[in-house]
């Protein structure tokens, strides 16, 4: 079992920033990939941006790259994402996700491929 608790969401303005935590306990095995999505009204969940347990490895979405950046601290067990230049469509909410290794890295774009979600943060840009 893992369980993941986010922190960090809020009302920010556009072209502001934030910084999303998300604290990760128990097995390691389902805590190798670590990412974020994220979810508007009406919209499908999408994928945002993930790190591998080693931290060498990352992997965004190619409309958060430049803006966001993932990082992970293993010995708090706890990834961020720092997300800067915010648009009022990057509202939505955030949801941390951790799972397994897998041999085909593209498995970490999807997330189906998650084991566990945390309950989601509401980020909300203003305009």
């Amino acid at each position: 079992q893992v369980q993941l608790i986010e922190s960090g969401g809020g009302l920010v303005q556009a072209g502001g920033s934030l910084r999303l935590s998300c604290a990760a306990s128990g097995v390691d095995y389902y805590i190798y990939i670590m990412g974020w999505f994220r979810q508007a009204p009406g919209k499908e969940r999408e994928f945002v941006a993930a790190i591998t347990r080693s931290g060498t490895s990352t992997y965004y979405a190619d409309s958060m790259k430049g803006r966001f950046t993932i990082s992970r601290e293993n010995a708090k067990n706890t990834v961020y994402l720092q997300m800067n230049s915010l648009k009022p469509e990057d509202t939505a909410v955030y949801y941390c996700a951790s799972g397994p290794s897998y041999y085909d890295s593209t498995y970490y774009y999807t997330p189906t491929k998650y084991t566990y979600w945390g309950q989601g943060t509401q980020v909300t840009v203003s305009s």
